[in-house]
């Protein structure tokens, strides 16, 4: 199946690449006016330095508040360790002292989250440049003062880009988002192709979906904190960005209420022409979002190449056939999920339509107001800053202090094997030589090390992998060309790629960064290929040290899933609870209506109606708040489940009841997402889906009950009688999986369940 968008489309057009044109200018700047204009590349390299620690915190996307205030942060601290470091550098015992305490209490900083990390990681940075010689003290002063400048002037130079290019991030990172939608899409498309592996749609679906959720994320805090505020300065793209969201999370929440039986669908309609058009319809919709997300990050207008009203009219005439054969009587069931596909795409198709109509620019009737809540503010992602998160961590249980040990122990192996190459020199020769910048090896194993075993295994191989590939192409490229103009601009392209690759493919961004790395030594001295060993030789003793180091007090993901499972379960839970009760005051709320619009209604009716109006807009807020942490929770289930596959085998626990355990938390969710609006229209909950709700919940706490034998399936009750069903289901799955977690640490399982579930020895 081909990608809705081409990859080198996608990533020519997104932030990714933005965010690395203002890294590498902002960086490079400092050396182009203090060298060019004024002759002291020196200084301009010192400058750079400190303007490369501010550039790795001033990542694309997330709050432009809290980037500022990140990036401040960071000079501070940036400031203050290269002072620090350039004292310690004259001597090797303080170095001893100093470089292994500032690792770990820099490392300590990822218990602040993504955001805190980048800072650690910033400052290790500029440690680790900062004590490649040693300083005298006359000079400390000088280099932390342009350290100091050159930090503050990427500063200033990132917030004027951003000015000139206003509106451009915020476009870009929605198209992102927009473009995992779109391959979201396409791989719930292939659920309906009977030739496809049901359990690998499975793991690519909840991989994708993990990954999007990250995305929107992004998008949701870009957009919400610049809502449009009617009179303000670009008011029309703030409505057009809202617009597009809004439609986006439309389209997904649509999507995610479609969930069916598969395996129960491919049975009863196999490779029937229905399920072909559904297949087409979805795949040609996720062309269309890409399409849209390259137009929004363009701004332009999007007019749409493909529809999908030939396959909507195909299924509408299939269902017609089945009607016909008498499919609602001898199977209503199937009958009610088919019904459920064909309205779901034409739901999906108008939304889409919508969102290209306002790619650009948003409709004047659009309705601002309601979107200025205060309410809104707690669908952003906030970071719980406090210096008791950093106290309360300090003990070996913490994952976090484990970290900072393994890293602080890496290098101080980095430095025991400087200082053994140095004093052996005459002895080790060529090895010395190759190893005399002990800093690189210190570097790479700061790179790669990450808190978890599996993040830094693969970083590790992708490591390798580009520093190999890297320093081939240089050695060819010093073979083929001895000039400097084709070094300098190969050069500056490596390093704008190496930025925007980071995020997206860290091997190529290592392949890259090696090539700019080996180029600018090209240019300090005439070491020629030389060097290109020495970095190799360094690289690969880092990344020993690095996989080495990741056995000591090692963080396995097996030892969290447990506690993600339950919260995926608990805000599963509070999702059905939310939902329930906006289907409550929905109803509620037809029927005071209803009353009040009779001509003899009272003033308390219409007082009445006022209150319950006010009450289901929260409601309807919580819901949808639900929703979003219903999506995050999982996301972290699902991340950290794919984590401990890629960790040793040894090191994997309960593999099955996890993987069970995800995909009854999508079922879940899913059909929530479904029944709670058709509750909503309801006008009273008839007995038997009552029942199945309150065993739902019980089920949930964890605790035994029993669903009714029958729920009501006449007339428009058929389709709300599927996802209850499945609903009960689910949780009595989950149910009897989170029961097994508990007894896998604890007791074993009685006898007569354990072999229910297959787990009697």
């Amino acid at each position: 199946m081909a990608a809705p968008i081409p990859q080198i489309k996608q990533f020519l057009y997104s932030h990714y690449l933005l965010g690395g044109l203002r890294q590498s200018l902002g960086v490079l700047l400092p050396v182009i006016i203090l060298g060019r204009f004024f002759g002291h590349y020196d200084l301009g390299v010192i400058a750079s330095m400190g303007a490369t620690c501010v550039a790795i915190i001033d990542q694309p996307g997330g709050p432009r508040r809290y980037r500022n205030n990140e990036m401040l942060g960071g000079i501070i601290l940036g400031t203050f360790t290269v002072a620090i470091t350039g004292l310690a550098s004259a001597s090797p015992v303080l170095i001893l002292l100093c470089v292994p305490l500032l690792c770990f209490i820099y490392s300590m900083l990822s218990v602040f989250g993504r955001r805190g990390g980048l800072i650690g990681f910033a400052c290790l940075l500029l440690m680790t440049l900062t004590m490649r010689f040693p300083m005298q003290p006359q000079d400390i002063l000088l280099h932390t003062l342009y350290s100091l400048g050159g930090g503050l002037s990427y500063y200033l130079f990132s917030r004027l880009f951003r000015k000139l290019f206003w509106f451009r991030e915020e476009r870009q990172t929605l198209a992102v988002a927009l473009s995992a939608t779109a391959e979201y899409i396409a791989t719930r498309s292939e659920f309906y192709n009977s030739d496809t592996n049901l359990d690998e749609c499975y793991r690519k679906l909840i991989k994708i979906q993990a990954d999007m959720t990250d995305k929107h994320q992004a998008a949701r805090d870009m957009v919400l904190r610049e809502l449009p505020t009617g009179s303000g300065r670009g008011d029309k793209h703030k409505q057009a960005l809202l617009t597009v969201y809004l439609n986006m999370v439309s389209v997904l929440d649509s999507l995610v209420a479609t969930y069916t039986d598969y395996t129960l669908l491919r049975r009863q309609m196999g490779n029937t022409d229905f399920m072909f058009f559904a297949h087409d319809g979805l795949y040609k919709l996720s062309i269309d979002v890409g399409n849209i997300a390259m137009n929004v990050a363009r701004s332009l207008h999007t007019r749409r190449r493909a529809s999908v009203k030939a396959e909507i009219r195909a299924m509408e005439y299939e269902l017609e056939q089945h009607r016909n054969q008498g499919m609602p009587t001898n199977d209503p069931e199937t009958y009610a999920l088919l019904v459920q596909i064909l309205r779901r795409l034409r739901n999906v198709n108008r939304i889409v339509e919508h969102m290209a109509n306002n790619t650009r620019r948003a409709s004047q009737n659009m309705p601002v107001d309601q979107y200025m809540s205060k309410s809104l503010s707690r669908f952003l992602s906030r970071e719980d800053i406090r210096l008791g998160m950093l106290t309360s961590n300090l003990r070996l249980q913490s994952t976090h202090c484990r970290y900072a040990l393994r890293v602080t122990v890496a290098v101080l192996c980095a430095l025991g094997l400087g200082a053994l190459s140095t004093h052996f020199h005459d002895k080790l020769g060529l090895i010395s030589a190759l190893t005399v910048h002990s800093y690189w090896i210190i570097l790479t194993i700061l790179v790669i090390m990450k808190p978890g075993f599996a993040t830094t295994r693969q970083r590790n191989g992708w490591r390798l992998a580009g520093t190999v590939i890297g320093c081939t192409g240089a050695f060819l490229l010093f073979k083929l060309t001895d000039s400097g103009e084709v070094y300098l601009g190969i050069m500056l392209l490596a390093y704008l790629l190496g930025n925007s690759l980071v995020q997206l493919n860290y091997m190529l961004s290592a392949l890259f960064n090696t090539i700019f790395v080996i180029l600018s030594f090209q240019f300090l001295s005439t070491g020629g290929t030389f060097i290109i060993g020495e970095r190799l030789v360094d690289t690969l003793i880092g990344c020993g040290i690095a996989m080495a180091a990741s056995y000591l007090l090692p963080s396995w993901e097996a030892n969290s899933l447990d506690a993600l499972a339950k919260q995926a379960l608990v805000a599963n839970r509070d999702y059905l609870h939310t939902g329930l009760e906006f289907a409550r005051l929905s109803r509620a709320h037809s029927q005071a209506r209803l009353q009040a619009s009779h001509a003899d209604s009272s003033e308390q009716a219409q007082a009445e109606l006022a209150q319950l109006e006010a009450a289901l807009m929260e409601a309807d807020t919580s819901w949808q708040l639900s929703n979003k942490n219903v999506h995050i929770a999982f996301s972290n289930f699902a991340a950290a489940f794919y984590r401990m596959m890629d960790e040793p085998v040894g090191r994997q626990r309960n593999v099955s009841l996890l993987n069970n355990l995800l995909i009854q938390n999508h079922v879940l969710a899913s059909q929530i997402s479904a029944a709670v609006p058709l509750l909503a229209t309801l006008q009273e909950v008839p007995p038997g889906i009552g029942q199945s709700l309150d065993a739902i919940q019980t089920l949930l706490t964890i605790e035994d009950a029993s669903a009714p034998g029958s729920i009501e399936t006449e007339g428009e009750l058929a389709l709300l009688a599927y996802p209850i069903r499945q609903m009960v289901k689910a949780a009595q799955l989950i149910r009897q999986d989170m029961r097994g977690l508990e007894y896998s640490v604890g007791p074993q399982l009685p006898p007569k369940e354990a072999q229910e579930r297959g787990l009697a020895a």
